[in-house]
């Protein structure tokens, strides 16, 4: 009897705090969890998070369960918590929350203070605010590193092969743009996300290197079309880079390592150039 109760109180006191058993509906919430829990703790992260070109993160995602986002799923695995993000099925989140599903819904981050905003906000809900200031910290560190190095000429840049309309302000890729020292084309006064340019206006802004997202031919469409221009590959051969989707769709630590992928993109994309 001492035996099996000395051994039910060990595991008791090896079990860490928090949830035990997670489930996140939404992309950018999978890379969260995958960044700050154990697989063994995850009950599941939604299929996208097994696409390379959707998570950086999916050799460890192909180590949990999948799921589709729906409620009926939730219902079923019946999870301590559940992660959201604000553009999941809003039906879904209100059932949930009916149910009284343990439900932390979170927001896009779009740029490094709101990383560390999210960042924190999930760990603290999962018990994990150490191993979220670790990934913080790392991040900062390289922050700086490349704000201290940043290259004295300016690299004008234009996101292009997301249908006519480039990101601006207000959005991850200009904020990782911003950190590896380029200069985004649409003007720092403008209001809109996302601003509509037609291959004329691109080539009358004249940027210094076009960036097409790495899904930007997937599909074929004007997409596509757009982004693989001939006047546009013309003009810009050797200074056209592609970035990597994964690593620009959601605000996480490690977005920090797009920035330093991207400056390197960028000065050997301005030395071919030149």
């Amino acid at each position: 009897m001492c035996a099996l109760m000395c051994a039910a109180a060990a595991a008791w006191a090896d079990t860490e705090p928090g949830p035990q058993h997670v489930m996140s509906l939404s992309m950018c919430t999978d890379d969260l969890l995958l960044e700050l829990l154990p697989p063994e703790r995850i009950a599941s992260v939604t299929y996208y998070a097994r696409k390379p070109g959707n998570s950086y993160l999916w050799p460890q995602a192909a180590r949990v369960a999948v799921n589709a986002g729906t409620a009926e799923e939730v219902l079923a695995e019946k999870p301590d918590l559940v992660l959201a993000g604000t553009f999941t099925t809003p039906a879904t989140r209100h059932l949930l929350k009916a149910m009284h599903f343990a439900l932390l819904e979170v927001p896009p981050a779009n740029d490094f203070d709101e990383i560390r905003s999210v960042t924190r906000r999930v760990a603290h809900a999962l018990h994990r605010d150490e191993v979220a200031e670790k990934l913080i910290s790392d991040m900062d560190a390289t922050l700086r590193q490349l704000a201290e190095s940043k290259p004295h000429q300016i690299i004008r840049v234009a996101a292009w092969g997301e249908g006519g309309s480039i990101p601006g302000k207000g959005t991850l890729f200009d904020a990782i743009l911003q950190a590896a020292g380029g200069s985004n084309i649409v003007p720092s006064t403008s209001n809109k996300a996302y601003t509509p340019y037609d291959v004329e206006q691109l080539l009358w802004a004249r940027p210094d290197v076009i960036a097409t997202p790495s899904n930007a031919g997937d599909t074929p469409g004007s997409n596509a079309e757009l982004a693989m221009h001939p006047l546009i590959l013309k003009r810009y051969a050797g200074r056209r880079i592609v970035f990597p989707v994964a690593l620009f769709s959601c605000g996480i630590p490690a977005s920090v390592r797009a920035a330093v992928a991207l400056r390197a993109d960028l000065l050997a994309a301005v030395g071919a150039g030149s």
